[in-house]
């Protein structure tokens, strides 16, 4: 591919992710928002022409996810699919320095919510995709293209659902999505395993009464307070695997603070030395985390509350069960734990995908191209992904995708689900051509 071919190519995915951002299709976890039938339609149109079955699955009003397949010349060669998800987490508009829709190209830089998370991957994939089906070129395997919603909360109305009903068009034996890529001293961190999701809505009841006589009631909010407080501040301890060893050599922090790294009586030693971004992402890899986010109660200013619901975003690392994150909630919350009705809300365990396969060896060989003299190092990402459904059903999926020198690991971080959300053209280019590099690559 020469250089002018690349740039038009880089151009393309940035002027549909700009429209993918402009369509707002924002997923406050309610069944109603999302509205990703905006996105899927803008990329039916991107794709329309092909002469590809392109189908739409709607899971719920203004839902849609999109499917179609470039079929290979071999029936028995595995098949890759391409998926990124096409919502995006809400925003509060006042923290940011542009309009977060806006989709503006400043400095050479995309702004706005899903640039990073992960509109980026899902036009570069789109972009890619249309070039190779275009250029008549065929590969042994089958090249899948799943625009995907609902990713944000959960996948239930996205990936889940359409896994379970319709796997047919989407059976693939490798997949590509968010994230991965990132230069990290002298390593790239590619996402190969995710936390598992343990969300839990804790229900505190107590007694009614007048707002004026607060003296010896029974407060359900005063008590949710307390919980709130004991789970913020409960250490459920470091679990350290092979995985957290090599993201720590990875890290290149010289002898000394890299033991201490992998000593799980330390480790928060080294913690509090680092960038608050890639101290929370540190301690995220090595701990299961409990993040209590949200919480109802009260019925009006001069009525004691006698009920009060708190949801708290349990992320286990591999190996934990619900068992076993309700017996750390146990552990937190000590003698209030009997105050407490637990309802769960989301329940999955962590996944990985082995590295001895030929898509990891493809990512190694497309990689090294713009970057020789990194290496390519296994990662666990924090946060869900729909990775973990087609892992489920036997996949190898991995996060992908490729950013430039311009963005650090602490920046990166620090954008996602954050304010003033943005992705560089230098990373849109070399994402485009590593999945160009990639598909070449695969089956060769």
């Amino acid at each position: 591919m020469t250089e002018a071919d690349l740039d038009r190519l880089t151009n393309e995915t940035l002027e549909l992710l700009q429209a993918l951002i402009r369509n707002e299709c924002v997923n406050d976890g309610s069944y109603e928002s999302g509205h990703e039938d905006r996105s899927a339609r803008l990329l039916e149109n991107e794709l329309e022409g092909l002469g590809l079955d392109i189908e739409r699955y709607e899971t719920g009003p203004g839902r849609s996810s999109l499917v179609t397949r470039y079929h290979g010349t071999d029936p028995t060669a595995p098949a890759l699919c391409l998926m990124g998800h096409t919502d995006v987490v809400p925003v509060t508009p006042e923290g940011w320095d542009r309009d977060p829709f806006g989709g503006e190209l400043i400095h050479g830089e995309v702004w706005g919510r899903g640039a990073v998370d992960m509109l980026n991957l899902t036009s570069s994939m789109a972009v890619v995709f249309r070039h190779i089906v275009k250029s008549g070129k065929r590969y042994p395997g089958d090249i899948i293209y799943f625009a995907v919603a609902d990713e944000e909360a959960g996948g239930i109305h996205g990936a889940k659902q359409l896994l379970d009903e319709q796997w047919d068009h989407l059976k693939c034996d490798y997949v590509l999505t968010e994230f991965g890529g990132i230069p990290v001293s002298t390593s790239l961190l590619l996402t190969t395993a995710e936390k598992g999701v343990g969300w839990r809505r804790l229900h505190v009841e107590g007694t009614p009464g007048h707002g004026s006589m607060p003296y010896m009631t029974d407060n359900a909010l005063v008590t949710a307070a307390e919980i709130v407080r004991r789970i913020a501040a409960y250490d459920p301890g470091a679990r350290l695997d092979s995985l957290w060893e090599q993201r720590v050599r990875a890290m290149n922090l010289g002898p000394e603070l890299s033991e201490k790294l992998l000593d799980p009586g330390s480790i928060h030693e080294v913690l509090a030395l680092m960038p608050p971004a890639l101290a929370r992402n540190t301690h995220s890899c090595s701990h299961t985390t409990f993040s209590p986010n949200v919480i109802h109660g009260g019925v009006k200013t001069n009525v004691i509350p006698d009920r009060v619901s708190i949801d708290v975003d349990v992320r286990t690392l591999p190996g934990e069960t619900s068992a076993d994150v309700d017996a750390h909630l146990k552990t937190a919350l000590g003698d209030l734990y009997e105050r407490v009705r637990t309802e769960i809300l989301q329940d999955e365990p962590a996944t990985a995908s082995p590295t001895d396969n030929p898509l990891w060896s493809a990512l190694e060989k497309a990689m090294a191209r713009p970057y020789p003299e990194l290496t390519l190092v296994p990662s666990l990402v924090t946060g869900g992904t729909d990775s973990r459904f087609f892992r489920q059903k036997g996949a190898i999926a991995f996060g992908a995708g490729l950013l430039s020198p311009q963005v650090s690991a602490e920046d990166f971080l620090m954008r996602f689900h954050g304010h003033n959300e943005r992705i560089d053209v230098e990373s849109l280019r070399l994402t485009t051509q590593l999945w160009l590099d990639v598909v070449e690559l695969l089956w060769d």
